[in-house]
């Protein structure tokens, strides 16, 4: 399961920006918006804080360093947004009545790895070796958010209606997270294809020890696809 942007309300390419008579949460949404806009046409490692301050319609680069201390903490709130995006699916999902513990978890890494905007993620190739504030972000979510907060009541739902089978749940939460977020994520481990496809197989041999075969050949062949638009753009 593979973290996504949020990118409702984000300018398309020749869309005017204005800067003027601001409130300071519009104002650190218009550089939020614009910074991701080239993230995706140039990726982060190619995106300088000029570039940023040239898109803005008049914003000054004081008034971007007044929000924000660096271009990686621009990053660090983009990754906000969609942290809050992925909550949102994950609530629905978790709170769902028709489905079991193994089945919700199936429909998360389902809906997580197959949307659109996942693309846009691999696209801005942000190097996680050289940010570690986005690292320390995704790890900090993934461990003391998404974990507990979402998959953990899954799994114990999973245990009560017989889908899942483990004494540890809290553990099997977090392993799941870190295995797919951080292991099996190629921003973060430069893997080929290839190794990427180790990789979906070792963790899928993994969740069928706990009785959970909810990881498919789609599943694969995306996250092939996902691997192969990071390399590119990298």
């Amino acid at each position: 399961m593979l973290i996504y942007i949020h990118t409702k309300g984000m300018l398309r390419e020749g869309e005017k920006v204005m800067a003027r008579n601001k409130h300071p949460e519009e104002t650190v949404n218009l550089i939020l918006d614009v910074a991701f806009r080239l993230f995706i046409e140039k990726g982060y490692e190619h995106t300088s804080i000029q570039d940023i301050i040239d898109n803005l319609g008049g914003l000054s680069k004081g008034a971007i360093y007044h929000h924000f201390k660096s271009k990686e903490d621009i990053l660090v709130a983009v990754t906000d947004r969609m942290t809050a995006e992925s909550n949102q699916m994950l609530t629905i999902i978790r709170d769902r009545s028709d489905l079991s513990g193994k089945e919700k978890l199936k429909t998360i890494f389902k809906e997580s790895i197959n949307r659109s905007v996942q693309n846009d993620i691999f696209t801005v190739a942000p190097d996680f070796h050289n940010n570690p504030k986005l690292l320390f972000s995704l790890l900090h979510d993934t461990i003391e958010e998404a974990a507990p907060n979402y998959i953990l009541p899954i799994i114990n739902q999973g245990i009560s209606d017989g889908s899942i089978k483990t004494d540890y749940p809290k553990q099997l939460a977090e392993l799941i997270l870190l295995a797919a977020n951080v292991w099996m994520n190629p921003m973060i481990f430069d893997s080929s294809e290839e190794e990427s496809y180790f990789k979906f197989m070792i963790f899928s041999q993994m969740l069928q020890g706990f009785g959970l075969d909810i990881v498919d050949s789609e599943m694969l062949e995306r996250l092939q696809e996902l691997t192969s638009i990071y390399q590119k753009n990298k």
